[in-house]
């Protein structure tokens, strides 16, 4: 957990004024990987990692922004353009004020200091929870209401033109609308969304340390294939696609743009069926659409790679884990485990001796807290 008054502390230090402190989460998704930029259905939950915005409004229009973190510092105007030179970290936050004030929001200049225990590069949405906490910052300290999808879209459009790539809306609405022992199933063309309660399901995430460099043009690459697969169909997105179709059409479609429609439609269907599972307790039937999942991501989507599989492998084989998937974009990161809560210690002891063994890689495991979405810390 984040010490938050060693945060405050550390803030009035550096600034010599006391802040206030903005709070958003990590996410965990579920099941529904790769559906969201084709207006399908995501099952995420926020997690209790998050990333905490400590700040103070200033009277001009100066950026001061550390993070203890990265033990980095940066300062910019809000009437400095974008630029490439500027540290990756810091395009968030630049990025979050330039939509702010472009979406009729104007702001002062602020100090902000962060700090996150979202693990950085694991699928977890480390992202996501920096680009809510500092919106909610930003238009906290400026007075101004800015909340729910609206706060959700903005930092969508801050990870599209700043960071580069083009996710769908999933993990800054997980920041945003996080519901504590409840994942969000979430229609991301209509953006309705339902709290579903997790019941006695019980989640361990497990970080392969890995992330290959790949990651962010495979993202964007497999967008584009999405894309072009639903205009061989001619309809707007692949969530208007049905297995039908692809029954009917496929032996005219590319091999390469079948398989990735193929991920898509059948992880729409799993996720529906996954909500159903977890409404009525059936978690056995969940654990194995969250199989499904990963296999349709190895082998269709082709978004996995060897550490992750090894670890899907690897924890399938435990006693009382009733499903495994790899969560989040890809080539790296995290798996999702649903386990029976007897066997969580023997799970765990598990995957820290078999993973090195078979990868050399020390992994971390993370018990899978749901908590709430962001919020200022009062």
């Amino acid at each position: 957990m984040i010490d938050l008054a060693n945060l405050e502390k550390k803030f009035t230090a550096r600034y010599n004024t006391r802040p206030r402190i903005f709070r958003a989460p990590g996410r965990v998704n579920l099941i529904g990987e790769h559906t969201d930029y084709n207006d399908g259905f995501v099952l995420p939950a926020a997690l209790d990692f998050a990333t905490y915005a400590a700040c103070a409004l200033r009277e001009d229009r100066r950026v001061r922004v550390a993070t203890l973190t990265l033990d980095r510092e940066f300062e910019f105007s809000l009437d400095d353009p974008p630029d490439a030179d500027f540290p990756a970290w810091t395009k968030y936050v630049q990025g979050i004020a330039l939509i702010l004030e472009r979406s009729g929001y104007p702001l002062k200049g602020a100090d902000i200091l962060i700090d996150s225990n979202v693990p950085i590069g694991s699928g977890l949405s480390s992202s996501a929870a920096l680009e809510v906490s500092i919106g909610s910052a930003f238009a906290g300290l400026n007075g101004h209401k800015v909340v729910g999808m609206e706060l959700a879209k903005i930092g969508q459009s801050a990870e599209h033109e700043f960071a580069g790539v083009r996710s769908g809306i999933m993990d800054q609405f997980a920041a945003v609308f996080g519901k504590a022992g409840h994942a969000l199933f979430l229609d991301c063309r209509s953006l309705e969304y339902e709290a579903v309660p997790v019941g006695e399901a019980k989640f361990i995430i497990c970080n392969t340390k890995v992330k290959h460099d790949l990651a962010e043009s495979e993202y964007n690459k497999r967008r584009s294939q999405c894309e072009e697969a639903a205009a061989f169909f001619g309809r707007p997105s692949l969530r208007d696609v049905s297995p039908a179709d692809l029954d009917t059409r496929s032996a005219d479609l590319p091999t390469l743009l079948l398989k990735r429609a193929r991920h898509v439609v059948t992880e729409n269907e799993r996720v529906v069926a996954a909500v159903k599972a977890l409404r009525s307790g059936d978690l056995s039937a969940f654990g194995n659409l969250m199989n499904g999942s990963h296999n349709s991501l190895r082998d269709d989507f082709e978004v996995s790679c060897r550490e992750l599989d090894i670890m899907v492998e690897i924890a399938r084989r435990q006693p009382g884990v009733l499903g495994a998937r790899m969560t989040g974009g890809g080539f790296g990161g995290c798996t999702i485990n649903l386990v029976e809560a007897a066997h969580h210690k023997d799970f765990v002891d598990r995957i820290f001796s078999e993973y090195p063994a078979e990868t050399g890689i020390e992994p971390e495991i993370y018990r899978c807290e749901i908590a709430d979405g962001a919020e200022e810390i009062v």
